[in-house]
């Protein structure tokens, strides 16, 4: 009987390695796609940086050409980015604000309800 049970037990951890080495390979195709993914990604944000270069560039010449000060136009407009998107953030101050807001009316509601008020 000892036999039979050994017999189980290596056949066991024969299909347990085998199911492993399946599911390692699975992962090893998906990490391949993965690496391929991020290279095609990589050289598409390249090509698209190289783009914007130019048409930034290209953009700058016309507003001289037009009598403008395109550098100032740019900056001016990554400023108001900048303050939009600062302004879609949560404020520090507002939100401390507003957590004592709420601790100053729970010891308000404390302090009639100890003055029986």
């Amino acid at each position: 009987m000892g036999l039979g049970s050994t017999a189980k037990k290596i056949q066991s951890l024969s299909d347990r390695a085998e199911q492993m080495y399946r599911q390692v390979q699975e992962l090893q195709k998906r990490i391949v796609g993965l690496e391929e993914g991020v290279d095609e990604t990589s050289d598409r944000v390249t090509k698209l940086e190289h783009q914007v270069r130019e048409q930034r560039a290209l953009l700058v010449a016309i507003a001289e050409q037009q009598g403008l000060d395109g550098e100032e136009i740019l900056a001016e407009a990554a400023i108001e980015e900048a303050e939009a998107s600062d302004a879609d953030a949560p404020d520090v101050e507002t939100a401390d604000a507003e957590t004592n807001k709420g601790d100053a009316s729970k010891e308000t509601t404390d302090a009639t309800v100890e003055t029986g008020e």
